[in-house]
């Protein structure tokens, strides 16, 4: 025998029915995020340090967001073809950013048409920051930077320094020490660290300035010689080595970093996971271990923090590029 009821019940009864029926179909609409998986875009090769922090961040991530966060590893252009590709992706939370100072800083400046903008992303969390150290051959007279400068001013044009390249972090960190100076010091740009750091050793171009990451086993070995790290404070995998400050440039600061960043318009909801999501990733012992055993030192702050740390790294190099001349190979 059907149930019947009285007016007022039937009513309400219709109206949760209805309801059933509909929050499916909303819920279709939009899913709580993160419902598929994630790709995180790392803007270089794999086999780095650049890639293997995204990887272990991509681990620690997916852990805390219960997805599957997948790396891609796109290279070019000093990380511009995959940043650009994230900054053209729908801005649903789904296509990630390992960002950092190449690609979110200096191209701006150093690259004529970047085909993408400050503007086109939201900055999520600063990752870690490390500096470029000071490095010279073994032989070479100069032991403190103060040593450096007295060398340099009294044989303007007579010394040399290697880098990866034009636009490198290196090549920036010394013509900024040398406009602070007013220094003539020659600059020859290699295709990679590979060959500058040997002809560094060799003695042939006896100054440059390597990432923490890379300079540290050559210190270790002696085979190369730190005079200072660009970083305000000293850093803990070279506790001997003064900051740039110490060695009389007052405020020298200058660090390569890594930051998370996703395309502008992502939700604020997606950005407030997403953060607290990196904050417990930079506690998780593996990542955290990684980047403070190769020099980095890791980061904290608030998505707004973030990109105000981004306008000022984009202000900094935009004048030192500008002042040097300097554009990319």
């Amino acid at each position: 025998m059907p149930i019947s009821f009285p007016g007022p019940a039937r009513t309400l009864w219709g109206l949760l029915a209805g309801l059933a029926l509909a929050l499916p179909a909303a819920q279709g609409q939009s899913p709580v995020w993160p419902a598929r998986p994630i790709k995180l875009m790392v803007p270089f090769p794999p086999g780095g340090s650049t890639d293997t922090i995204g990887r272990l961040l991509a681990s620690e991530l997916g852990q805390s967001l219960g997805q599957s966060v997948v790396v891609e590893n796109k290279a070019g252009a000093n990380g511009g073809i995959g940043t650009d590709q994230v900054a053209k992706s729908p801005a649903d939370g789904y296509s990630l950013l390992l960002s950092g100072i190449g690609s979110n800083a200096t191209n701006y400046s150093l690259q004529r048409n970047t085909p993408y903008k400050d503007a086109a992303f939201r900055h999520v969390a600063l990752l870690a920051t490390g500096p470029s150290v000071l490095v010279v051959n073994p032989q070479f007279a100069a032991r403190t930077v103060a040593d450096l400068v007295r060398m340099a001013k009294e044989r303007p044009g007579a010394y040399a320094h290697a880098s990866a390249g034009n636009g490198s972090s290196g090549h920036l960190a010394l013509e900024l020490f040398k406009q602070t100076h007013g220094l003539q010091i020659t600059h020859v740009p290699y295709k990679g660290n590979a060959q500058a750091i040997t002809d560094v050793m060799a003695g042939q171009v006896p100054i440059m300035a390597l990432n923490n990451d890379t300079a540290l086993a050559y210190v270790r070995a002696g085979r190369l010689r730190a005079l200072a790290v660009t970083s305000l404070a000293r850093n803990p995998a070279f506790p001997q080595v003064p900051t740039m400050a110490e060695s009389g440039i007052p405020g020298f600061d200058v660090v390569s970093w890594f930051g998370l960043s996703v395309p502008a318009g992502t939700p604020d909801a997606v950005i407030s996971r997403l953060a607290d999501a990196t904050a417990q990733a930079l506690q998780a012992p593996k990542l955290r271990q990684y980047l403070e055993g190769t020099g980095f030192v890791v980061a904290s702050g608030t998505p707004g923090q973030f990109s105000d740390f981004v306008s000022a790294e984009i202000a900094k190099w935009q004048a030192v590029i500008q002042r040097a001349g300097i554009t990319a190979d």
